[in-house]
């Protein structure tokens, strides 16, 4: 039975802890601690329930939720912790809600950084990078200090890639290799247009890739794209025949879809958003067997990209590290895109440093 827990910043970590207990305890393996920033908020509302069911870690691996969020939303997060507990969940083996960064990141094994300072009306790319300068340097800071070395760090707020690489300069002891920025959303985006143009189901398109930012300069790329038609395997531009189509109107909506959800839903996407946020950390943990993925990881200069930038690259996951996809073929017009997504990072990452200083 899980017990219930006031969420109060003011309560040691002792009283806040939920402890779940397991008939089956010894059969299982030890739980892991799993960390979600911005923990009271709508991405998270979806992401919780998907961590805690085993749709990332497996459906073998308990999980123990550390719960981050500032002081004022405790509450909200009071009736979160409410609704885990009224899940019951097998999986779940505790939960620790708090506003304490030290305390959210002690031991974790796997952090979703999803809190993030929103873009507010008037307020220009500089203001947003210092506002969340600032979240990250602190975030950065407190990983540094007390979480596993080998943690596994997933940055969804936004800006999502630089502020990765803020993250990861004020965490020095963590390998670069293990902040990444998700750009998962953006593929499965992708994804799903090319199996709607073609009429096929969302599993038979793979190895879509997302170059660069999760911005509007990213460039969404089926060029090395295959798809499943009647048991065979074939190329994406050849499927389609629609070149046209592949660098106009696929790029476009892809990189405008999060403003089109906005648009409709009157608030960013949360749902889709959470399943992305799954789907990489399920991937980095478990593997990707054939298929390529999309991460932004920093960049070693790769494909022409300028360096120590969080970068979206295609690559494949095994024994929980990643690896750029090598040896893709660079059209001069994905050329030009790559080129124009890797210009608007080192503007940002300038920004973000000129800020830290």
């Amino acid at each position: 039975m899980l017990a219930s827990c006031c969420c109060s910043q003011k309560l040691s970590t002792e009283q806040q802890i939920i402890v779940v207990a397991s008939k089956n305890k010894s059969k299982m393996a030890e739980p892991i601690k799993v960390v979600v920033t911005g923990a009271a908020g709508q991405i998270a509302y979806s992401l919780l329930y998907q961590i805690a069911s085993g749709a990332v870690f497996g459906p073998e691996q308990p999980v123990f939720l550390h719960l981050l969020d500032i002081a004022p939303m405790m509450g909200v997060l009071e009736g979160v912790v409410m609704e885990l507990a009224d899940c019951a969940l097998p999986l779940l083996a505790g939960v620790l809600p708090t506003a304490n960064p030290e305390e959210a990141f002690k031991d974790v094994a796997a952090a979703f950084l999803v809190g993030a300072m929103p873009r507010k009306e008037g307020m220009e790319r500089k203001d947003l990078l210092s506002a969340n300068v600032r979240i990250f340097k602190e975030q950065g800071q407190a990983l540094d200090k007390v979480a596993r070395k080998d943690v596994k760090i997933l940055v969804v707020g936004n800006p999502a890639n630089t502020n990765a690489l803020i993250c990861s300069k004020y965490a020095p002891s963590i390998p670069k290799e293990n902040f990444t920025a998700m750009t998962r959303l953006d593929q499965n985006r992708a994804q799903a247009q090319l199996a709607a143009k073609l009429g096929v189901r969302v599993q038979d398109v793979k190895n879509v890739i997302i170059w660069g930012n999760h911005s509007s300069t990213q460039f969404p790329d089926a060029s090395n794209a295959v798809v499943t038609v009647n048991g065979a395997q074939k190329p994406v531009p050849v499927a389609l025949n629609d070149d046209e189509f592949l660098k106009s109107t696929f790029v476009t909506t892809v990189q405008k879809r999060g403003a089109a959800v906005i648009a409709a839903r009157k608030m960013s996407s949360a749902l889709s958003a959470a399943k992305a946020a799954s789907d990489h950390m399920r991937d980095w943990f478990l593997g990707t067997g054939d298929r390529w993925v999309s991460m932004g990881v920093v960049s070693d200069g790769s494909y022409g990209t300028p360096r120590d930038v969080v970068f979206s690259f295609p690559v494949t996951v095994s024994n929980g590290k990643w690896k750029i996809v090598e040896g893709l073929t660079i059209s001069d017009f994905a050329r030009k895109m790559i080129d124009a997504t890797g210009k608007e990072l080192d503007e940002e990452k300038n920004d973000a440093l000129e800020v830290c200083k």
